[in-house]
């Protein structure tokens, strides 16, 4: 499943949908991360201030990995998402 993240909000709808189809609740996901589950709760809202670390820990949780390429031409709507 690919999904195009160009905020910290889209990347965490990405990770609850991906949490929600493996049927795990956030707290079975901060487990498998080694995480509590406020931070998986903070980061699929999209709240700023996530280490990367720990994205990067649930992604492997959810047997997912990030693939960074060009940014493709965008809208100013979605520039707008990143701040």
């Amino acid at each position: 499943m690919e999904q195009l993240a160009r905020s910290p909000r889209q990347l965490g709808d990405f990770i609850q949908r991906c949490r929600k189809a493996k049927g795990l609740n956030q707290s079975e996901l901060a487990d498998l991360a080694g995480t509590r589950q406020e931070m998986v709760s903070k980061i699929e809202s999209g709240a700023p201030g996530s280490r990367i670390a720990t994205i990067y820990a649930l992604l492997a949780a959810l047997d997912l990995e990030m693939t960074l390429t060009p940014r493709s031409r965008s809208s100013s709507g979605d520039i707008e998402d990143i701040f």
